[in-house]
């Protein structure tokens, strides 16, 4: 919408699900301080990720940061101590293991785009690389620390051309800082401030608490009706659903959306990212340390991470921790009640701490984004094998129907800044067409490139015996 009204296109309209803007930019208040307040808490979206140098390119998301004064610490991802189950096990030279081993595979990745050679998944890339965890679950929860906590997936699950790519063109293009938003006004009151400039207040080109149903395109314009049976008509749509939504089908699109779309829909995967906060009546941990690592004894992935939020910077005497899961464990607690997950903390919080008389906590949530109707997960990943090509048939228009997210970022998938980028490109597109003054030559103009038929590398032929195919794969079933 900025990029529109930067155009002096203000002919427009919002329709949100929710009763705020930001989407998985999304807070709540949790516990409370000594003064009965609540405090402000961030359910999705939490880090400026890559924040720039000088002289160098800045991320749109840290720019607006800095000027919405959103509250904000470095992560210092020194900051930590480990755990396993029977306490404090120091195993940070995993850490550098891992990290001398990430040395090498990300000149792989390279190597593999720049040549032209098939894509791996991230397990033999760091294999290939020296770093084999196999048992070793102290190696998993570093593996899972380095890798699984950023992009939701395991390193069988995700690409190692793009998931390097992704990493690269965030943490090296702008800088390696991350940094943590604890701003108790929220985190979307960036949105807020940019939305400020082209929205005013109650404008009523925003539709809050609106469910879309049913979207109708043509090469003429499209059509969106809504829940209560209402519709809006407009010469173009700019769809930001969630790759979540757009896979599990809840809204009904009049036609089916062709074959190249809806296979490449189907193709990424949508991970989810679940925090778990847990206030207690005082500070048992380390006060002063961010993070903690636990490795437990026989399941990879289960409540590895914990951050200090009662740290210096963030929310200092708030005595909240937080524990972070991704991907099926995910699934498995969100689809669980309250108490079952709460009691499986607990018995990992007392194996970590084992001379503290660990209490229970005074206040106790985490979201279910995996069961949202309106995200169905949290952002997106690059499952292994899959194309450059596969990817733009996602970020692809159909006639005047234009999608955008960071699902459809190819090179900041998964990041906010991901969203924001991609919002932008396809708002200009649109303003270029209805102005007929293309403002983003450089990406192209208009309608996006698609792919219609995305060929392999192997031909019928060579489905033979050289190759391992003594039998032909290809079988007359008689059905009679």
């Amino acid at each position: 919408q900025q990029a529109l009204s930067n155009q002096s296109i203000t002919d427009f309209l919002i329709i949100e699900y929710n009763g705020d803007i930001g989407g998985r930019m999304a807070h709540t208040n949790f516990g409370k301080d000594a003064d009965e307040n609540p405090y402000v808490v961030e359910l999705g979206a939490n880090w400026v990720q890559g924040l720039g140098v000088e002289g160098g390119p800045e991320n749109p998301i840290w720019t607006f940061a800095k000027q919405y004064d959103i509250a904000n610490t470095y992560s210092d991802y020194d900051s930590i101590l480990t755990y396993n189950e029977t306490g404090a096990v120091n195993y940070t030279v995993l850490l550098d293991d891992f990290e001398d081993a990430w040395s090498i595979f990300e000149q792989n990745a390279g190597t593999l785009l720049s040549e032209n050679l098939q894509d791996q998944n991230m397990r033999a890339a760091v294999s290939l690389a020296g770093w084999k965890p196999k048992k070793n679950m102290a190696a998993q929860a570093v593996e899972w620390w380095e890798w699984d906590w950023e992009t939701s997936y395991s390193p069988e699950e995700s690409s190692f051309i793009f998931g390097i790519t992704g990493y690269n063109l965030t943490f090296y293009q702008f800088s390696e800082e991350n940094n943590f938003v604890v701003d108790q006004r929220g985190f979307n009151t960036l949105l807020k401030g940019v939305a400020s400039t082209f929205l005013q207040p109650n404008d009523r080109r925003l539709l809050l608490n609106t469910i879309v149903t049913d979207i109708e395109y043509s090469s003429n314009g499209v059509i969106i009706t809504m829940e209560d049976g209402s519709c809006v008509q407009a010469d173009y749509a700019i769809c930001t659903f969630s790759l979540g939504v757009l896979q599990n089908e809840v809204v009904t699109f009049e036609p089916e959306l062709p074959d190249w779309k809806e296979t490449s829909i189907a193709t990424f995967q949508m991970g989810t990212y679940t925090k778990i906060f847990l206030q207690f009546n005082e500070t048992f941990w380390d006060p002063d340390t961010q993070f903690f690592l636990y490795a437990s004894p026989t399941e990879r992935g289960y409540y590895p991470v914990w951050q200090s939020l009662s740290t210096e910077g963030f929310i200092p005497g708030s005595n909240i921790i937080f524990a972070t899961v991704v991907g099926r464990e995910s699934y498995r607690i969100e689809a669980q009640d309250d108490e079952t997950t709460k009691a499986e903390l607990m018995e990992v919080l007392r194996e970590m701490f084992p001379d503290v008389d660990v209490p229970e906590p005074i206040a106790f949530m985490y979201p279910r984004w995996s069961l949202e109707p309106w995200s169905f997960g949290s952002y997106s990943n690059w499952p292994p094998g899959t194309t450059l090509e596969a990817h733009q048939n996602l970020r692809a228009n159909v006639e005047r129907l234009y999608f955008a997210g960071e699902h459809t970022s190819a090179a900041y998938y998964g990041f906010l800044h991901g969203a924001w980028f991609e919002g932008r490109e396809a708002g200009e597109r649109i303003a270029g067409q209805i102005t007929r003054d293309c403002v983003n030559a450089a990406s192209g103009c208009g309608n996006y490139t698609n792919y219609e038929v995305l060929q392999g590398t192997t031909t019928l032929e060579e489905y033979n015996a050289f190759n391992g195919l003594e039998v032909s794969p290809f079988f007359n079933v008689d059905e009679s």
